[in-house]
């Protein structure tokens, strides 16, 4: 198939395989007489294993890793449990800073009812440093 019908079926854009490509994800595709890339099936599974990675927040790196593990250079799946695990705890860590950020800013909001002139502004006094003990770092 050409990439093209690729780009359809694997629900992306010709330019995001053509960066698989370079990345070193995608395996080379065939090429015709006319020098056209040629894809297969594989590339299609392939791309919709990128997209479900990307999907859950997987860097490249760690699908390329998932990706060499799955072309069998793994005897089991015990390197992609692990791999998940971090990644679980990756999440878990960004989570945690994201409660940290939403305090940081409910209590930054909690010091202004809206009835001060501009200059007053007890939100952009926080945020300017003046009284950024109130705020939290």
């Amino acid at each position: 198939m050409q990439i093209g019908v690729l780009a359809r079926a694997a629900r992306c854009s010709v330019a995001t395989i053509r960066y698989y490509e370079q990345a070193g994800l995608l395996p080379e595709p065939a090429r015709t007489e006319g020098n056209f890339r040629t894809y297969a099936p594989v590339h299609l599974e392939r791309l919709r294993t990128i997209r479900g990675c990307r999907a859950l927040d997987l860097s490249l790196d760690e699908i390329r890793a998932l990706l060499a593990q799955a072309d069998g250079s793994a005897p089991d799946c015990a390197g992609i449990d692990r791999m998940i695990d971090d990644h679980l705890a990756h999440v878990d860590e960004r989570i945690g800073a994201l409660y940290r950020l939403r305090s940081q800013l409910q209590a930054l909001r909690a010091r202004c009812d809206g009835e001060h002139e501009i200059d007053d502004c007890r939100v952009l006094s926080g945020l300017s440093g003046a009284d950024a003990g109130a705020v939290g770092s």
